[in-house]
């Protein structure tokens, strides 16, 4: 029985390796999950591999764009900061081009943080 199961298990595996292979070739998930029923796995299994690889990859992308934001924020903070302090020091020029940069790319992660 747990032979079987393993055994079960590795053809999932294979079916999955498959599918990601496909993906990473640029198909998409109805020609991956063609490929995959005419590989022998039913239609049910396939779909769910091929749901379940897409699932993967749009919270790969989120989780990368919440990230980005992050840093956007980050940098955009510490460049509208750095001009402001530059500025106030009184070396007699204005960074107004650090500032201006820097809240904008600082709005630009939170408005892209929150959605």
């Amino acid at each position: 029985m747990e032979n079987t199961a393993i055994e079960t298990q590795e053809l999932i595996n294979q079916y999955y390796n498959l599918a990601v292979n496909h993906f990473n070739q640029g198909k998409s998930g109805y020609q991956t999950k063609n490929i995959l029923i005419e590989e022998g796995l039913s239609a049910d299994l396939a779909t769910l591999i091929v749901e379940k690889i897409e699932m993967q990859i749009h919270e790969a992308q989120q989780e990368h764009a919440h990230s980005q934001a992050k840093k956007d924020m980050l940098y955009g903070a510490l460049w509208c900061i750095g001009g402001t302090i530059l500025t106030l020091s009184n070396i007699g020029f204005i960074f107004w081009g650090a500032i201006l940069f820097g809240g904008i790319q600082f709005f630009r992660g939170l408005i892209n943080l929150s959605s």
